[in-house]
């Protein structure tokens, strides 16, 4: 951080700026817990269509339920209940509810305009909830601001007779990224969390978003990068070795870096290992419940998964 640009608290970003020294701070002391699924908390409140449109989008001409991120504007109280039940469940660090905030993913929904409004007060709402835990405990909380994958690839052609197709370029990633990084650093998040890695080539364009947001505003919030390893293979969707993944990422110089989503904790075992042998930063964890058994339910109890976490833990 540029000490000659953030001078004093008047500075709109001060206190930002503050957090994520703090945040740093915090990984050098203990390992720092962050917040579970969003979806699937969402899932268990049972929304029907209504309560996804609410009264703003009642006419949208497309269905709109399942668009998780929308119940930001929509339904704020439910977001902000299942960000209340993760902090007082003892988390450090939640998430802003912005994983498909993008234009690609919205698009399917005929809201892509609603791009920086939704990430902007996904942030808000998760910086106004971590502050209230703040000053009821004193016990400070960060946010990081969520940029997912997009429902598109960039590496990969979306058509099996034609493998030099793309349905979506280097540039519109960069462009759609850098509005949502814009609006959750207005929103006041602490830190960047590029999560769900299946193509590098759309991490490193969401990576370009953030650096470029942080460089015009002079700051230097902490980001943290997770891939995703799609199979026993131990490959990303893209076809990258947790290695090769590593070194493709590393110059953006994550405070952690990761793996979350599509394999339980036993099957990501080895490679968060390897990721741990491999960086020079902080590793960071955040894998699937166990495995869907054939009927699509999941045998892996709480306790399988906190064993398993705990192990981690002790191992380093």
């Amino acid at each position: 951080m540029n000490s000659a640009v953030v001078k004093n608290r008047s500075d709109p970003f001060f206190a930002q700026v503050e957090r994520a020294a703090a945040f740093r701070r915090l990984l050098g002391e203990r390992i720092v817990i962050m917040d579970g699924a969003m979806g699937t908390m969402i899932q268990r409140r049972r929304l029907d269509e209504a309560a996804f449109r609410g009264a703003r989008f009642r006419d949208h001409a497309r269905d709109l339920r399942g668009n998780n991120d929308l119940l930001t504007l929509t339904q704020p109280g439910v977001i902000a209940a299942i960000h209340r039940a993760y902090l007082d469940a003892g988390v450090d660090l939640i998430e802003t509810n912005t994983f498909n905030s993008n234009a690609p993913s919205h698009g399917d929904y005929g809201l892509e305009p609603l791009v920086e409004e939704l990430n902007r007060e996904a942030a808000r709402l998760a910086r106004r909830v971590a502050d209230e835990f703040t000053a009821t405990t004193g016990e400070l909380r960060f946010v990081a601001g969520a940029l997912g994958p997009t429902n598109r690839t960039a590496s990969l052609s979306p058509s099996v007779s034609d493998p030099g197709s793309r349905n979506i370029t280097f540039d519109e990633l960069v462009a759609t990224y850098s509005k949502a990084a814009r609006a959750l650093l207005e929103g006041g998040v602490d830190a960047f969390l590029v999560e769900t890695i299946f193509d590098t080539l759309n991490a490193k364009a969401a990576l370009v978003a953030v650096r470029t947001v942080l460089d015009d505003a002079g700051l230097d919030l902490p980001i943290i990068i997770s891939g995703t390893i799609t199979d026993a293979s131990g490959r990303t969707l893209s076809g990258q070795t947790v290695e090769a993944f590593w070194n493709s990422v590393r110059h953006a110089r994550p405070v952690a870096i990761g793996l979350n989503c599509a394999l339980g904790a036993r099957q990501l075992r080895p490679y968060i290992d390897e990721l741990s042998r491999l960086a020079d930063t902080c590793v960071c964890a955040y894998p699937n419940a166990g495995l869907p058994n054939a009927f699509g339910d999941y045998d892996e109890t709480p306790r399988m998964t906190a064993d398993l976490l705990g192990e981690f833990a002790a191992s380093g």
